[in-house]
């Protein structure tokens, strides 16, 4: 798949220099960046949203208890 994207000047200087002093493609760190960071952006976004929903009544809390027994049960 590809996709498209624009990318300020000082972080493609600072990639591209990367890639140069690496032996590595820009590809591969461009890549490397969203692996590595895209568990992070999941969780924040998706924390963050609930806590808006929490917070409009769409959404209920659960208490550590329950979230223990139900760990405990398998569920």
């Amino acid at each position: 798949m590809s996709i498209s994207i624009r990318i300020e000047p000082v972080l493609i200087a600072r990639l591209e220099a990367l890639a140069e002093r690496t032996g590595r493609s820009k590809t591969f760190y461009i890549r490397e960046a969203i692996e590595t960071h895209l568990d992070d952006l999941e969780d924040i976004y998706l924390a963050e949203r609930e806590m808006e929903e929490m917070r409009a009544g769409r959404s209920g809390r659960t208490s550590l208890d329950a979230v223990i027994a139900d760990f405990k049960a398998g569920v």
